[in-house]
């Protein structure tokens, strides 16, 4: 099924390794790390040489595959999603950037097809999936060091192992690492819809916690209310929802949440502060309305609530490798449960890759694109 030519990246975190691009007609030199040591392979790579709009410098281009040494792996990739903070590194402004020119995409999975004479992680036949960002995802086929590799079942979703690595991790950790919450705990978050708002969900519902989902009100808001309790949310509002008074009766049936998830900023920030309980969290890990989060004084003295962040390159800069690999391993075991699906996706064909950007970036748009390399 996936026998149609998939791809992977660099050799290095923070650069394409050391494979030549080649524009398609032209020649098209690069500086260092490449080195023009194998032949064109027709391997095909999305690449931007310099920082803006992803629809105006993503290229899609060819790429000459490096030899593999003793502790380098083969990989074709199968799936590759875009993710908000794909696009952010594209347009500069995240918290990590790759050295230029360099292949976007954070997340994927691939398939090995050869490892080295020194590799004994993972074998022909596996799949995998990047240890680390910056590796360059949106490729049909890489040489990478086994040490940027994690291995994943094989038999679990595709889409699952494609959305593996970023998302699911982030509304993991966030759930787990600043409360001590227990079954029959709130927690409440805003944009729910997206793909960590979509994880936290059934994540929580397998802790036995409950959930508030807060998203924005769009013209379909009831099946985008059914698909998220399909998931096993509890209760699903719209930001003008959470502003009204009548919440407080909401509040009659179960505990103020005692942890709060903010991806938005601004107002939509100040209402999760609002009803947090006293003593509370709110972790903030995006900023989708680019305005500050902003606390009262009254908050912060009466109700006593903290205001963290997360970022999960930092988490794993905290941590060893094995403990990112136990993460992803506890996240495959509830994917193999039923626990816990990939998010809402469109599968897009990697020439068709400004469409799939496109779409990313459109609003209210709840599904996710993932590029597929056949």
């Amino acid at each position: 099924m996936w026998g149609c030519g998939a791809l992977l990246g660099a050799r290095t975190g923070s650069r394409l390794g050391r494979e030549v691009l080649v524009a398609p007609g032209r020649g098209w030199s690069a500086a260092a790390p490449y080195s023009a040591s194998a032949e064109p392979t027709g391997v095909r790579a999305l690449v931007y040489e310099h920082h803006g709009d992803p629809a105006k410098v993503v290229e899609l281009k060819k790429l000459e595959l490096t030899a593999m040494g003793g502790s380098d792996v083969h990989v074709k990739m199968l799936a590759a999603p875009i993710n908000p903070s794909d696009i952010n590194m594209i347009q500069g402004n995240y918290g990590f950037l790759p050295k230029l020119p360099a292949v976007g995409g954070n997340e994927g999975v691939g398939q090995v097809v050869a490892v080295g004479s020194s590799v004994t992680g993972v074998k022909p036949g596996d799949w995998v999936i990047p240890a680390n960002p910056g590796l360059g995802t949106w490729r049909t086929e890489a040489v990478f060091s086994e040490e940027t590799l994690i291995g994943v079942p094989s038999d679990i979703p595709l889409q699952s192992a494609a959305t593996l690595g970023v998302n699911p991790c982030t509304a993991y950790r966030m759930l787990t690492d600043f409360e001590q919450l227990r079954p029959g705990d709130c927690v409440i978050q805003n944009a729910s819809n997206s793909g960590v708002g979509q994880a936290v969900i059934q994540i929580a519902a397998a802790l036995g916690l409950r959930t508030i989902n807060v998203v924005r009100d769009r013209p379909d808001i009831q099946k985008l209310t059914d698909r998220l309790k399909s998931l096993g949310a509890e209760h699903v509002l719209t930001e003008e929802q959470l502003r009204k008074h009548e919440m407080k009766h909401l509040f009659k049936d179960m505990p103020q949440p005692r942890l709060a998830l903010n991806c938005v900023g601004g107002k939509s920030s100040t209402e999760l502060l609002r009803h947090l309980a006293p003593g509370g969290t709110m972790v903030t890990y995006g900023g989708m309305a680019k305005q500050p989060v902003i606390a009262s004084v009254s908050q912060l003295i009466f109700k006593d609530v903290k205001l963290r962040g997360f970022w999960l390159s930092q988490w794993k800069k905290d941590h060893s490798p094995a403990q990112f690999k136990e993460l992803i391993l506890t996240l495959c075991r509830l994917i193999g449960r039923g626990q816990l699906t990939a998010p809402a996706c469109s599968e897009v064909p990697l020439q068709d890759y400004q469409r799939a950007l496109e779409a990313s970036v459109r609003p209210f748009v709840s599904s996710k694109q993932i590029l597929t390399m056949c």
